[in-house]
C-alpha cells in the first residue's frame, strides 16, 4: 500500500512512501513517479491536519489498464483540491492500494485501511465484484464509501448500503437512455453477449428488460468469462435471424470482443452496439478500423463539442491528457475511469463542506450532507449536472450515445439526466 501525503511530511523524513504520486505539480504518479520537492502550497498547510482518503484501485491484475486511469482522476481532484488550500484549510492525505483485481484481496486491503490506516472515508473501486465483497466492511467500521467505478446494478439495489454512494450512472439508467435508440434506430431483435460475472449479468438483464417493454426483443445471450483471450469459441456459436449484437465488456475483454467478433464476420452481418466500456478511449489503438460503426453509450466521451465545449471541460481535458502521456507515451485521450474518479472525490469535498465533517465520528452528517446531493457543471463537474439520490444514493447523470469511426466519437444525441431516472429498489438495513 503506497501513502500519498497531502503535506510534505516537515520535521520528518521524506520517503518513498509519504511522497510518491503527489501530483501534477510535480508530474509524479502513485504508482512510479519521480518525487520532487513539495510545492510551496505544501508547507503552507503543512501544520494542518489532514482528511485521510483512501482509495483501492486495481493497479495490477485482470483490471490493471482501469486502475491506472482511475488513479489518475483521483489524483487530480486532491491536486487540484490540496493547491486551493485543501478542504475549509486541511489538506487530503491520499491512502492508495492495489486490489490486484481480486475480491479477496481488496476486501483484505480494505480491513488494512480502515482498521491500520485509519481512514476518514473511502474513494475507489473498479471491478464489481471487488466492490460488493468490501461494501459489508465499510458496514462494520461505518466509514463512507464513495465508490468511482463500479457498475453492478445491486449496489445500489437489493445490496445497498446506507455507508456507499455511486455519484455517476448505473445500467438501468443507460439502458433507459439507451433501449430507444437501439429499438426504433438499429434493430428490434438482439442477441447479447456479455462479461459473465456481476456486472455484465446485471447490465444484461438491465437492457433486455428495456428492450422488451419497448417491444424489441432479446433472441439469445452469451456470456464470456473475464479475461478470456480467445472469444472465438463462445463468438462462434452466434447465428440466427437477428438485427444486431449488443455487447457488455471492458478493457482488453472490450478489444478483443470487437476484433474476433469483426474478424468471424459478426459485426458485418448484424448491427454492433454496446456498453461504452469497450470503445474507452485507451482501447481504440488496439480497435483500429474494427470498431467502426459501433454504437455505444456513455457518461463520458472525450470529445470539445456540445455541450462539452465548456472551459471547464476543455480544463479537466487537458490536464487529463498531459497525465495520461506520463503512464502511457501513445497519449490516450480521458476515459470515463478519470472522469468518474475525478468528480467522485469532488463529491466527497462536497459532502465535507455541507456537513462540517471533521473526521469518522461525524460520518453519519456526512451521509445526510450527500443524500439528494445537487452536483452542478462546473469545475468540479466537468460531465454535467447531477443529483445523487437519497432513496438509494445512486445518481443520475446526462448521457452520450454515439458511433465510433475513424478512432474518433461522433455524438448521435445526449440524453439529459432527468430521462434516465429510474424508480429506486433500495431498502437500507434499520
Amino acid at each position: 500500500m503506497t501513502n500519498i501525503r497531502g503535506r510534505s511530511g516537515i520535521g520528518g523524513k521524506l520517503t518513498r512512501r509519504r511522497l510518491v504520486g503527489w501530483g501534477a505539480a510535480s508530474g509524479a504518479l502513485a504508482f512510479g513517479g519521480t518525487v520532487l520537492s513539495p510545492g510551496p502550497w505544501r508547507i503552507a498547510i503543512a501544520e494542518t491536519k489532514p482528511y485521510k482518503i483512501g482509495t483501492l484501485q486495481p493497479l495490477s491484475g485482470a483490471a490493471a489498464a482501469i486502475g491506472k486511469t482511475a488513479l489518475v482522476g483521483v489524483q487530480m481532484a486532491v491536486d487540484r483540491i490540496n493547491t486551493a488550500g485543501g478542504i475549509k484549510g486541511r489538506p487530503i492525505d491520499l491512502v492508495v492500494a492495489d486490489d490486484e483485481s481480486k475480491p479477496d484481496v481488496g476486501r483484505r486491503k480494505i480491513e488494512k485501511m480502515l482498521l491500520e490506516d485509519k481512514i476518514d472515508a473511502h474513494v475507489g473501486g473498479v471491478l464489481s465484484n471487488v466492490c460488493l465483497a468490501c461494501m459489508p466492511t465499510f458496514d462494520d467500521q461505518q466509514v463512507l464509501n464513495m465508490i468511482s467505478v463500479c457498475l453492478d446494478t445491486t449496489i445500489t439495489t437489493s445490496k445497498c448500503s446506507r455507508y456507499s454512494f455511486r455519484p455517476f450512472d448505473f445500467a438501468p439508467a443507460q439502458a433507459v437512455a439507451f433501449a430507444p435508440y437501439l429499438v426504433n434506430k438499429l434493430g428490434k431483435k438482439w442477441h447479447i453477449a456479455y462479461a459473465d460475472y456481476s456486472w455484465g449479468q446485471s447490465t444484461r438483464d438491465a437492457y433486455a428488460n428495456e428492450i422488451k417493454k419497448l417491444g424489441g426483443e432479446v433472441v439469445g445471450g452469451t456470456g464470456i468469462p473475464i479475461g478470456t483471450a480467445d472469444m472465438t469459441p463462445f463468438l462462434s456459436k452466434i447465428n440466427g435471424d437477428f438485427d444486431g449484437l449488443f455487447a457488455i465488456f471492458f478493457g482488453a475483454d472490450g478489444v478483443t470482443i470487437a476484433n474476433q467478433a469483426y474478424d468471424l464476420g459478426l459485426t458485418k452481418k448484424y448491427k454492433f452496439a454496446g456498453d461504452g466500456a469497450i470503445s474507452e478511449s485507451t482501447n481504440l489503438p488496439g480497435l483500429g478500423k474494427k470498431i467502426d460503426g459501433f454504437t455505444g453509450i456513455n457518461r463520458y466521451v472525450p470529445v470539445l463539442d456540445a455541450p462539452l465545449d465548456t472551459p471547464y471541460h476543455k480544463a479537466f481535458y487537458d490536464e487529463a491528457v498531459a497525465r495520461l502521456k506520463k503512464i502511457d507515451p501513445s497519449g490516450p485521450l480521458p476515459d470515463r475511469y478519470v472522469q468518474s474518479n475525478y468528480e467522485a472525490v469532488n463529491a466527497l469535498k462536497l459532502g465535507i463542506e455541507k456537513s462540517g465533517f471533521q473526521g469518522r465520528d461525524d460520518t453519519t452528517k456526512l451521509i445526510a450532507a450527500l443524500e439528494g446531493l445537487e452536483m452542478k457543471e462546473g469545475p468540479d463537474f466537468p460531465q454535467g449536472d447531477k443529483t445523487l439520490r437519497k432513496e438509494d444514493h445512486q445518481a443520475f447523470v446526462r448521457e452520450f450515445i454515439y458511433e465510433v469511426s475513424d478512432g474518433k466519437y461522433h455524438v448521435k444525441e445526449v440524453v439529459p439526466k432527468e430521462k434516465t431516472i429510474v424508480p429506486p429498489a433500495c431498502s437500507f438495513p434499520a
